[in-house]
């Protein structure tokens, strides 16, 4: 009789366990999300992704103005453009992001890319770095997205930052300065494998 009762005990005790340890696991997960970082990309994942519009994207050029609307539905690469200058860094950033729209073949017409100035920019000076980049789309960002970008970033933009914006308008992933080609271009084809849009 003893023998059966600590047996119903122990049989209770584990249900129970089997009960409360997953949601303690799960709860402890929630709380420290960096022992959760096990995936495969290259790029830091924007929690929460940063939500645009089109209206938050404004030409400053005329082939930009005509053209702002192919962001919509379009993986972009996003270079950022933090001073009144682009420094080495920058123009190095927006080349190995026309390399790499070049390298993805039969998926370049899902791929956009826009420069977003985030300053006051002599814009002559703009047109003469980038005069035989036809297709670049040359923008300034509201004031809305440009406040969500600074919070995210804690006002401290470098020189070469790349973002990657979903067919949904979300700003989901960044390259900090100096990024490989390489492995942005790993993550792109990942995304673009797996996505049922754009």
């Amino acid at each position: 009789m003893n023998k059966q009762l600590t047996r119903n005990r122990f049989i209770i005790l584990a249900v129970f366990a089997m009960s409360v340890i997953p949601f303690i696991i799960a709860w402890f997960l929630f709380q420290n999300p960096k022992w959760l970082d096990t995936g495969t990309n290259q790029g830091k994942l924007i929690i929460p992704p940063i939500s645009t519009e089109l209206k938050d994207w404004q030409g400053v050029d005329d082939f930009s103005v005509k053209h702002i609307n192919e962001l919509t539905g379009r993986w972009v690469m996003v270079n950022l453009v933090p001073g009144k200058e682009c420094l080495k860094e920058c123009q190095e950033a927006i080349h190995k992001t026309k390399q790499m729209r070049l390298m993805l073949n039969k998926d370049l017409t899902r791929i956009r890319r826009i420069v977003v100035f985030l300053s006051d920019i002599d814009l002559k000076d703009v047109e003469l770095i980038w005069r035989r980049d036809t297709r670049l789309l040359r923008a300034r960002p509201s004031q809305d997205l440009l406040k969500k970008l600074h919070k995210i970033r804690k006002n401290n933009i470098p020189e070469g930052t790349l973002m990657i914006k979903d067919p949904l308008g979300n700003l989901m992933m960044e390259y900090e300065s100096g990024f490989n080609p390489y492995d942005v271009l790993k993550d792109l084809k990942k995304l673009l494998k797996i996505s049922q849009i754009g």
